[in-house]
């Protein structure tokens, strides 16, 4: 065949028109997981990048963060707590809702508790700093939804409470305590549920993902699925369950959901 023939010439020509026209609509091509912003987010979500806990001093200060409910999820989760050694984790901060202050009170419950079992068990061994560095805290939020709350308002209230956890993640800086400066972050969120524990891991996956300084190796996610929760996970379950770095389930029917759900029997019993 003669390429320098006038019907080859055109095609030549017209596959050139293409490559050059200014008008021609781009051609769309399959796209590819190379942004920054998205492999950011691939390495801190522990569904897609499970980490490790940092090995820690034990004479190192470490704050737990403990998201408290109304309804059952506080008498479950200081169940939970029931066995908690304070010298684990010597700053523990409590975040309630705007308004529940039953959950406050028990929060306070349980602290003067902890502290009456710790000041007998010290004495028992002749530590004479009995009580030594108590240090704890709570926090308000103001309700993600409140019970039969619209739809269409919902959006606004759960914002606030998003702007509002990263107070409460965060400790004022220096503050001292007889354990030494408390941690800015805390090094363990532990929730079984309420709608402000969404806020609570939304905001501190927001800070990680931002990287804000001293938050790295920070603000691990606990979560436990209500024990009330037999064959379905509950509207927050299925929020976070991609997003936590444990998801913890109470009946073995759930044991696997999502490819994450760990069954490690009753809990709170």
């Amino acid at each position: 065949m003669d390429h320098s023939s006038p019907r080859c010439s055109s095609c030549s020509n017209l596959r050139h028109r293409f490559r050059t026209s200014k008008h021609s609509p781009p051609f769309k091509t399959k796209p590819k997981l190379s942004h920054p912003t998205q492999l950011r987010l691939l390495y801190i979500l522990p569904s897609t990048h499970p980490t490790t806990p940092h090995r820690r001093n034990r004479q190192t200060p470490t704050r737990l963060l403990i998201v408290l409910g109304s309804g059952g999820h506080t008498a479950e989760m200081l169940r939970l707590l029931h066995d908690l050694d304070p010298r684990s984790y010597t700053h523990r901060s409590y975040v309630v809702g705007e308004g529940d202050e039953l959950s406050a009170m028990k929060a306070h419950e349980f602290e003067k508790l902890l502290a009456a079992k710790q000041s007998l068990s010290e004495k028992s061994v002749g530590n004479g700093h009995a009580g030594h560095g108590w240090d704890y805290d709570i926090g308000n939020v103001p309700r993600a939804r409140r019970i039969h709350q619209s739809l269409l308002t919902t959006p606004v209230s759960a914002l606030r409470c998003l702007f509002a956890c990263f107070a409460v993640l965060r400790s004022p800086r220096g503050a001292e305590t007889a354990w030494g400066r408390r941690p800015e972050f805390p090094d363990l969120i532990l929730t079984n549920g309420p709608g402000t524990a969404v806020c609570v891991v939304l905001a501190a996956l927001v800070l990680r993902f931002l990287a804000v300084r001293g938050t790295h190796g920070k603000m691990r996610t606990i979560y436990v699925e209500s024990w009330a929760r037999v064959r379905r996970l509950s509207l927050s379950g299925k929020i976070l369950l991609g997003v936590v770095d444990r998801f913890v389930v109470q009946w073995e029917g759930l044991r696997g959901v999502g490819g994450r759900a760990e069954y490690l029997g009753v809990l709170v019993s």
